[in-house]
């Protein structure tokens, strides 16, 4: 059992941002903080993915 759906959904925001006026210096330092991000968004991922197994485990009909 899943509830995925009682959560806040977040939709990405607004229009990407002009990258052509960026030094290179900057877009190294966006592309860190975007890959950083991915990585927290992928750890969340695992979590609720955990927790949902736990839980069906435990609820599971014999």
């Amino acid at each position: 059992m899943v509830f995925d759906d009682l959560e806040p959904q977040k939709k990405a925001g607004g229009p990407p941002a002009d990258l052509s006026t960026w030094n290179i210096e900057d877009l190294r330092d966006y592309i860190a903080d975007l890959q950083a991000e991915i990585v927290r968004a992928e750890a969340m991922i695992e979590e609720k993915q955990s927790v949902g197994s736990a839980a069906d485990a435990l609820f599971k009909k014999s």
